[in-house]
């Protein structure tokens, strides 16, 4: 169970508040206008902003004090990350042992996850030779072999067409069942909400809104998300 326990979030003059919990294994959609702080909510639960006041708690633990790297979480940023000079199984291997000091379990356990993703028999390309959705792909396997009970997407396929980008959902949502992971995702587009996420959470106004039910926010939506959405 994830919970922002009285959060305020603050860079500059900006402020954010948001006060709710999601259950494991939801799936919640960030949504709002750009610079409403929608990256800052994900950037402060995966660790790389700390609170002006109040609490993220995980499971009923504080994360305060937790460095990125030891939270629950598995984070897809919105240009993959992958570094050019390692080949994609090390690329992915990143998510095992970040010395890439890999034992032969952690090699099958690197096959297995690129298999998973649709991308079997590449562990030696290079990130450079890869088409912009293989290249997410290698960024999702990088996530699968992490195995984190919380799963961020800051718009990690805002680059791709909209059919790729729906396909790339769909394997999110389908690794999303066979884990059990929660899911947090920011997004601009309503219909990538609507494809995968039960929950949506209004982000404007210095507010990160309770999650709402997805089908009945775009139903009928708030006077700030029917200005967003035009």
């Amino acid at each position: 169970m994830l919970t922002l326990e009285a959060l305020t979030l603050r860079q500059g003059d900006f402020t954010l508040h948001a006060d709710w919990t999601l259950a494991p294994g939801a799936r919640l959609a960030l949504i709002g206008p750009s610079g409403a702080g929608k990256s800052t909510v994900l950037a402060s639960i995966a660790g790389f902003l700390d609170p002006e006041a109040g609490r993220i708690l995980w499971e009923g633990r504080d994360l305060r004090g937790t460095p990125p790297g030891k939270r629950p979480v598995a984070m897809l940023f919105q240009d993959g990350n992958l570094f050019p000079h390692l080949t994609v199984a090390r690329n992915v291997g990143l998510g095992i042992r970040p010395d890439l000091k890999l034992t032969a379990a952690d090699r099958d356990r690197v096959s297995a996850a690129l298999t998973r993703v649709g991308l079997a028999g590449m562990e030696d390309r290079m990130p450079g030779s890869l088409s912009g959705g293989q290249q997410s792909r290698v960024a999702l396997a990088r996530v699968l072999v992490m195995d984190r009970p919380l799963l961020l997407l800051d718009e990690p396929f805002a680059a791709l067409g909209p059919a790729l980008r729906a396909e790339m959902l769909e394997l999110v949502s389908a690794l999303c069942d066979d884990t059990g992971a929660t899911l947090v995702m920011v997004s601009h587009a309503p219909e990538d909400a609507q494809r995968i996420t039960g929950l949506t959470c209004v982000v404007a106004d210095g507010q990160a809104a309770p999650p709402v039910d997805t089908a009945a926010v775009f139903a009928d939506p708030p006077q700030v998300l029917r200005d967003y959405l035009g």
